[in-house]
């Protein structure tokens, strides 16, 4: 067998996207180009890779065993250029993380040194739902992921960065006046864990608002259409103005924690590997720098 790096990239591209039209589109080659390296990489193996159906191309079940044997050997390969990197005193890569919403006020503050002593390094942060994060992590399209409560069913491994205190918030400190809750959307562990306790603390009847993100949410408090429960972490600024109040009440806050989390069986790249080494060395300092007063809120 005679198969090139790039013929094993053009197979792989065909198997994610289900199509050679898209494959060359994501590939930046034309699509006569991406049937020729398919048909070349095809024409060493006796077993076929890819069956036409009509117009659509399916892949074999050949066809997937040698696709994730070609994943495996890009990866390998992908190491050998980085660790060439490192022997040189450089690290240079890609790191794609994914955060859950809340996610957004604390992954930059552990993300502004690394990037700045890896200055070879590019960073892609997806910030969105938990549902569309946990997606990404399982399809390995992401290195890391940043969650506050560990998924269940997914074999992961973690390293823990911040506490996550949930607290219940509205424009007066007065818990009898709660006649709206503003909830997240379903999937969300603010909002799990906001109908956990209402569940187990206070009587239904009340009516219920949902929006999709915790900055609506926060904006939908300060206006006075009701009250939540929020991550203190990103209500900060309204707290210290007297825009939201925080109302004490027993079983609160809620206490969950940010942690960063990959998958167990996934092989960290060189640049993913130090990163969670320089969050592991930096961790401490990065939060006296940037969260004490978090940290000391009570």
């Amino acid at each position: 067998m005679n198969y090139t790096i790039n013929q094993l990239r053009v197979f792989l591209k065909i198997v994610e996207t289900g199509s050679v039209t898209s494959a060359s589109k994501e590939l930046y080659m034309t699509q006569p180009a991406v049937s020729i390296q398919l048909k070349n990489f095809q024409d060493q193996f006796d077993v076929p890779l890819t069956e036409m159906v009509g117009r659509t191309i399916r892949i074999t079940e050949f066809g997937h065993e040698i696709a994730q044997i070609s994943k495996r050997a890009l990866e390998e390969l992908d190491v050998l250029k980085f660790k060439t990197k490192e022997y040189e005193g450089v690290v240079t890569g890609s790191l794609k993380i994914a955060s859950a919403s809340t996610g957004k006020y604390v992954i930059p503050y552990f993300l502004s040194g690394f990037m700045e002593q890896y200055a070879g390094v590019d960073l892609r942060l997806d910030v969105t739902n938990k549902t569309r994060v946990l997606e990404s992590l399982q399809n390995r399209e992401i290195d890391f992921a940043i969650v506050s409560v560990v998924p269940e069913g997914i074999p992961v491994e973690e390293e823990i960065l911040i506490d996550n205190k949930l607290y219940l918030v509205g424009t007066n400190k007065h818990f009898k006046d709660i006649k709206t809750l503003i909830y997240r959307e379903e999937g969300s562990a603010t909002r799990q864990a906001m109908e956990h306790y209402f569940e187990d603390s206070v009587p239904g009847g009340r009516k219920r608002l949902e929006l999709t993100s915790n900055e609506a949410v926060k904006q939908a408090v300060v206006a006075g259409l009701g009250h939540s429960i929020l991550p203190i972490i990103g209500i900060k600024d309204e707290i210290e103005s007297g825009a939201i109040q925080i109302i004490r009440k027993k079983g609160l806050p809620i206490k969950t924690q940010w942690r960063i989390i990959w998958m167990k069986n996934k092989k960290l790249s060189p640049v993913a590997a130090a990163y969670l080494e320089f969050i592991r060395s930096h961790k401490h300092e990065i939060l006296t720098k940037h969260f004490q007063w978090y940290q000391d809120f009570k």
